[in-house]
């Protein structure tokens, strides 16, 4: 695979501050690949987040050292227009993201199209599509600003995903939902995986992110502290010395091992807990215990 994204030694500082809210970060994120950043609050994962689509220093200003590249060319050489196409954001607050000069869902959805100059009949098809696609084609004439956060954030998704862009960065997308709505996320979110975009996103819910994500990201103090497959950061002993959250079945693996019943490795699935489970009950009642 090739790579989409690329930190090298980048640290940034929001203006009117002393402290960087980032240091030092070098990482590769490979094209096709999902990716889970997790850390404390205030870590620094939404400036990670920002980064990438350029809202840091664009947008907020601030000082930044160091080089972002997306797709081999530095992130201050892209004009803001070009890189909005390449790298789609999702805000964590998806009323943040709605224009509130679009009267219905299906104008908001359009909106980025629209400003791209895209043809009428095309960009209607486009809509219609992608509003299928997130399971918003039926409210398609309702007022953004009408609707439920589970909804609104779904509309937030469509809007991004009318632009097809390649890179996705989605910063904590389920904190205002219902875990209803949180699964419903991550199904998109599986959606992306499958067309084979690039996916990076911030979330507490580490759960849902050891179950959808190829690898995972952890920040904590502004730094990365781990990076690499789920399986292998999401049971490291180094995300609990920093306060990073763990999936509850990694807690109930260790539980278990400091019992004295570990088990061959440490699951980081509901899905796996359950086979090594009825795996040790089946070895038990073979054993007659």
């Amino acid at each position: 695979m090739g790579v989409c994204i690329e930190f090298q030694d980048v640290s940034y500082a929001y203006p009117l501050t002393k402290k960087a809210a980032v240091r030092h970060l070098n990482c590769k994120l490979e094209t096709g690949k999902c990716y889970g950043v997790i850390g404390p609050n205030a870590g620094g994962k939404t400036t990670f987040c920002n980064l990438m689509r350029g809202l840091c220093p664009n947008f907020y200003g601030g000082i930044l050292k160091g080089s972002v590249l997306v797709n081999g060319k530095n992130l201050l050489e892209w004009e803001d227009e070009e890189l909005s196409v390449q790298v789609g954001y999702v805000f964590q607050d998806p009323f943040a993201q709605v224009s509130g000069i679009k009267e219905t869902v299906f104008e908001e959805i359009g909106m980025g199209l629209e400003n791209l100059g895209m043809e009428a009949e095309e960009m209607i098809a486009r809509i219609v599509e992608i509003a299928k696609m997130v399971h918003v084609d039926m409210l398609l004439q309702k007022n953004p600003l009408a609707l439920s956060g589970g909804q609104c954030q779904r509309v937030a998704f469509a809007s991004i995903l009318a632009l097809d862009s390649d890179i996705i960065v989605i910063d904590e997308p389920t904190s205002q939902l219902d875990p209803e709505a949180s699964n419903d996320v991550f199904e998109i979110i599986d959606l992306l995986k499958r067309q084979g975009k690039t996916v990076i996103i911030a979330e507490h819910k580490v759960d849902l992110l050891a179950e959808y994500c190829d690898e995972i990201i952890a920040i904590a103090g502004g730094s990365i502290i781990a990076m690499g497959g789920a399986k292998e950061v999401l049971s490291d002993a180094i995300l609990r010395d920093n306060g990073v959250r763990i999936p509850q079945v990694v807690s109930l693996a260790l539980e278990l091992e400091k019992a004295g019943k570990a088990f061959g490795e440490i699951p980081i699935t509901m899905e796996e807990t359950i086979t090594m489970l009825k795996e040790r009950m089946k070895e038990g009642r073979s054993n007659g215990n």
